[in-house]
Parts: C-alpha cells; structure tokens; sequence
C-alpha cells in the first residue's frame, strides 16, 4: 500500500524572535543574535532539548499560580531546554504576560525610570530572551474533549492567536479564564486545519493518555480514530510512552506498517507542566522540562521544527535522557529484534553474497512498507561485531545499490559509532515505483522478519498498485470458492477447516476486513487461510497476509513461507473446531506458542454462523477486542 505524502504545513513563513511579536526592539533584537547563533555552524545539524507542552499560571489549574513569569522562564532555562512552548488551556494570557512585562520594563528603561530591582528583572529577561527559545502557543480543547497543541512563530501576535482561539469557537469571555472547559467548540479535523491555516503547527496532547486522539477504548468510530491521528495537517503526536520498550507502545503503533494507519508519525513527549518541580507524592505530575524531547536541528527556529516534523527523517527526534542515560539506538533495535521494518547483518562483504543479502533487504523494504537495515551487528544478545571499514562498505552498498536495484531507490546511510566497532544503519521508505528489482529478474518483499522472493500473484499486486489499478486476486478466480461477499462468507463452512471463510471484499487490491466501522475487527498481522482447492493431488491456497489485507493464491505446503507453511500445517493437521476455542463474545482464543524467539497467536473470529482462523498473530497485532487475549498467552 502506498503510503500518503505529507504535505508541508500552511502559513507563510515568520521572522523569527526569542521572546515573540515585534512589539519590543529588544526582543528583535536577541531574535537576531539567536539566528546568527543558530547558523554559526554553517547550517550543521545538532540537538536542541525542546519542551513542546508546558503550562504557566495563566491556566487556571496550574498548581503553583504563586510562581513569576521571570521565575518560571528561569527554571525552563535551568533545566537545560533550548526551545519551550507556553500551552496554557485555550488561552494565550500567559504569552500575553511576558510581552507586557518585557515591553513594561523597556520602555521604563528608555526613560530611565528603572529602579535597582527592575533593572535586575530587564537583564535577566534578555539574558534568557537570547539563550531559549519560546514558542507562544495554546492547548486547545476539541469536540468530545480531546486536547490538541497549536504552536507558533515567536512573533505571531496575541491579538492573532486570541482570533484563531475565537476561530476555534473559544467563548470570547472564555479566553483569559485558561481553562479545560470551553462549551461546544471545534471537531479535532477541522481544528488541525484552523490551526495550520493560521500559521501554526497541530500536535495531538498525550495522544495515548486522557483526553488524547488515541487513547485506548474510548468509544468512537475507527474511520474517526484513523482520521484523528492520520489527518495531514497534524504535524506528530505527542505521548506519555515514548521511552516504553512495549511492544504496545504507542509510537510502535504509528510506525506506518499498518493498512488502517500508512503514515508513520512523528511521536515526541512534553512534559505537560503545571508545576515548576516535581511533585514528590505524584510522580505523574511532572514538573517544567522535566519530560523533554531532543530535536536534530540546522537552527532552533520554529521553521525548523516545523520542516522537522514534515519530512521523513524519524530518527531526528528522540526522548531526552541525561548524558549518562543517553539514548543508544543500536542497542534499543537489537532488544527489539528484526521485524517487518526492521533487519540485521553483521557485514555487507561481495564475497560470500552478504552484500547480496542486504540489498535484497532493501529492495524487499522498497516493496512493502519501507524500513532499517544495520549492517555490522546482529540481533543476538552479546558484543556488537561492528564493521572494519565502515566508510567503504557505505561506499561499496551505495555503488552496488546504484548498479543492481531497479528502479533507482533513495536510501539514507548513517554510520553509528559503538564500542565494539562502527555499524551502518541504512534507511530506506516504502518506494513511490514499485515493484523495485534486484538483478533485473529478483523481486522481493517482506513478511513480517523475513525477506523473500515474491510470488506471481505478489508482483501481479505490486504491479497494479504503481499504475494505480486494483487487483483483488481472489474475487478474480484464484480460488474457485474463494467467497467476494459478505454473504458468501457467513454461507460457508462454520467448522474452520474448509473453503469460504473469509470476509468481504472492496473490490480493490486488498480483501476489505468488514462492513463494520471498527479497524481492529481483524487482528493487524499474522494470515488466514481465504480458500483451498486440489489440483493434480495437490492442494492450493489462498492466503491472506493480515498485516496489509493482501491475498495471494496458489500457495502450497511445500513451497510456503514459514508462517504461511506453519497456517496450511495446522489447517491440515489440527482442524479447529468451535467448541474447542475459548470465546469472549464473537472473537476467540485457540492456542500459543513461541517461535522464532516471539510469542504468537491463533485466535478465531465468529460471523454469524461462518468461523474464521487467523494463524500467527503477535501480541502487537493484537488491538480492540483481541488484546484481551494477550495475558493468556504469556
């Protein structure tokens, strides 16, 4: 499936300040100095800590209302942030605050007026005027609740941001109360829009947690979920998880391997501050720049952060973590080990085919739904091998990938220095013109952990999707039996061993998964076995592969891939029947077991009188209704 292009967020392009709108000389002032500052280094990229999420005492359940404004940027800069931005809930006084304070104070000094302590307060406004970078912004409250990041140029003016509030349906009386109640507002699509139209970038607050776009179980449509964390002018989501190695970790989620959710997010975290320090008896009431992220940036402008999160380079953003605790990306992949995005090599030599062995990788990433390759390590706990020569083997994969794969195919290299020796981590997307070719005759793709050549129903789909055609190869005879209709599938056999069980069809390349509105109404990898039939004393299949609802006929025992092999075994050998599955309502448990080192499921799903058999399924495959079944399985 081909993954929707972003495009860049609207609104022109600001002048760029510290400390906001032009009103103060000196503010324009230290805007400048922080330019030339940012771009010292001839445009190079480095990290920039960045708080995106904070409160101060303009909103009205911030837990401190006692604390300066002057104290609080203090703070922000003591805990090392280079950029933060003032969110306070549905209003803009806090922003407010600060200019006036500033503007206050110089035009005091201008006439010189300033006593003792108002000169002291003036310096360290510039002081800090010209080391942070604030970013004026709002928490908006949408539709339902959900609260949603609007960030801005540091000069975009207050009376600009109190339009937009009001644009955004925020009672005009309700815009200096900084609360999370607002009456009837904004839907969350049309909020994205407002916001990005007025210059600004959307990033969905806590998107995993309360009040979040994504939270889990909140009882709306999936077509509305899918549209409230897909939308293109939200820019990233910002989570309470991102330091989580679950496999049911948010940004794990939104890593664009899956057909309901194609677009990989940017996921960052904020602190959500409504204190200065930490609360000691609640360790979830964090305090200022206390959850901070780190952004890879040419400058610390709010253009950059906005281009940032509008490209594909995922690997730019990261948690913050203390110099001691810093973030090891290698070892992080390795603990999470290969998967559908994700490969390891421990060398690329010609000799021996290893250099074979990756390209074949990329080119099954380029098919399917892009990915990472590290090249000089393995996934096995243990010493990292590391590459000897790093530099040429980039050199020497970027050559051959050049020569060898067709059609040309971008990929991003970067060397990781580690201990045991350097690794090459190599980037690549799911590619705009497949099908990509090794060699001029090899086509490959990626299940799950394993690349392997494709099947000529595969590259028939791979095909068809590049000229934007749709190829349903079941409806189209593969399988004489295989069913097309809802209908037809609750009229086959209900004992999960025989032809017609499978769901309805789009009438596209991909086998729909139902009428209904829920995208978790199949489990999200793992295969079904659609349809069989026996030619010659053989019997073929139909198998659908979860991950992108793709079916592809013709499959035998013999010849399938581990998974699929694994599917037609236990089709064959240990037909299912109902009265053996542990049933929660229509959705059932059958077994578990390990392999390859992973947990997987065989779980079933009941549709009227019709059963359906869904084989290797992992815990991360496993949302709404199905994860349930997870702690069984351990």
């Amino acid at each position: 499936m081909s993954r929707r292009r972003r495009t860049r967020a609207g609104g022109q392009p600001a002048r760029q300040s510290r400390t906001g709108e032009a009103g103060s000389q000196s503010a324009s002032r230290e805007g400048a100095q922080s330019q030339a500052r940012g771009r010292q280094s001839g445009g190079k990229l480095r990290w920039y800590k960045a708080d995106l999420h904070t409160h101060t005492p303009a909103s009205n359940d911030y837990e401190e209302p006692a604390v300066s404004y002057l104290q609080w940027l203090t703070t922000a800069r003591e805990r090392g942030l280079d950029i933060v931005a003032i969110t306070d809930h549905n209003t803009v006084a806090g922003v407010a605050a600060i200019r006036r304070e500033i503007e206050w104070l110089t035009r005091l000094k201008e006439e010189n007026r300033l006593t003792p302590e108002e000169r002291s307060n003036l310096e360290q406004w510039l002081k800090l005027a010209n080391e942070i970078v604030i970013l004026p912004g709002f928490e908006f409250t949408a539709t339902f609740g959900f609260h949603i990041l609007a960030i801005y140029p540091p000069d975009t003016s207050v009376r600009k941001l109190e339009h937009t509030l009001l644009r955004l349906n925020v009672p005009e009386d309700r815009l200096l109360a900084g609360s999370t109640e607002t009456g009837a507002s904004t839907d969350v699509t049309t909020a994205y829009e407002t916001i990005v139209d007025s210059g600004g970038i959307a990033i969905a607050a806590h998107a995993n947690s309360t009040n979040g776009v994504a939270m889990r179980n909140f009882p709306f449509g999936g077509q509305t979920k899918i549209a409230y964390t897909q939308d293109e002018n939200l820019s990233a989501l910002e989570v309470t998880d991102l330091e989580s190695r679950s496999r049911r970790a948010t940004s794990r989620f939104f890593n664009g391997s899956k057909t309901e959710y194609p677009r990989k997010m940017h996921c960052i975290q904020g602190s959500d501050a409504h204190r200065l320090d930490n609360d000691p008896r609640n360790s979830r009431r964090l305090g200022l720049g206390e959850r901070a992220t780190e952004l890879l940036l040419p400058e610390p402008t709010f253009d950059a952060i906005r281009e940032l999160f509008a490209s594909r380079f995922f690997d730019r953003t990261r948690p913050f973590r203390a110099p001691e605790k810093e973030v090891d990306h290698l070892a992080a992949a390795r603990a999470e080990g290969p998967n559908q995005t994700q490969s390891f090599h421990e060398s690329a030599n010609i000799k021996g085919g290893r250099q074979t062995v990756v390209l074949a990788d990329l080119c099954a990433f380029a098919n399917t739904d892009g990915g990472t390759i590290f090249v000089g390590a393995s996934a096995r706990k243990g010493k990292v091998k590391g590459l000897a020569a790093s530099k040429q083997v980039q050199t020497e994969l970027q050559q051959a990938l050049s020569e060898r794969l067709t059609p040309p195919l971008e990929a991003r290299f970067e060397i990781l220095a580690n201990s045991g020796g350097d690794v090459l981590r190599i980037g690549v997307d799911a590619g705009d013109s497949k099908p990509y070719c090794l060699d001029g005759s090899k086509f490959y793709v990626r299940n799950d952990a394993e690349t392997s050549l494709a099947l000529r129903d595969e590259i028939v789909a791979l095909v068809l999707e590049s000229v934007g055609l749709s190829s349903d190869l079941v409806a189209n005879g593969d399988a004489e039996d295989a069913p097309v209709s809802t209908g037809a599938a609750r009229d086959g056999k209900s004992d999960g061993n025989g032809t017609g069980r499978s769901g309805v069809s789009d009438g596209g390349g991909k086998q729909g998964a139902s009428a209904s509105d829920d995208p978790f109404y199949l489990p999200q990898d793992g295969v079904e076995i659609v349809s069989s039939e026996t030619r010659g004393g053989t019997a073929y299949y139909v198998v659908r592969n979860l991950r992108n609802l793709r079916s592809v006929g013709n499959v035998t025992r013999k010849g399938a891939r581990k998974l699929w092999n694994y599917a037609i075994a236990q089709f064959e050998d240990s037909p299912v029947k109902s009265d053996q599955i542990r049933w929660k309502k229509n959705v059932g448990y059958i077994r578990s077991g390990k392999r390859a080192g992973k947990r997987r499921f065989d779980l079933a799903l009941r549709e009227g009188s019709a059963l359906r058999v869904f084989y290797g399924v992992t815990s991360e495959g496993m949302e709404g209704a199905w994860a349930q079944f997870v702690e069984e399985g351990e």
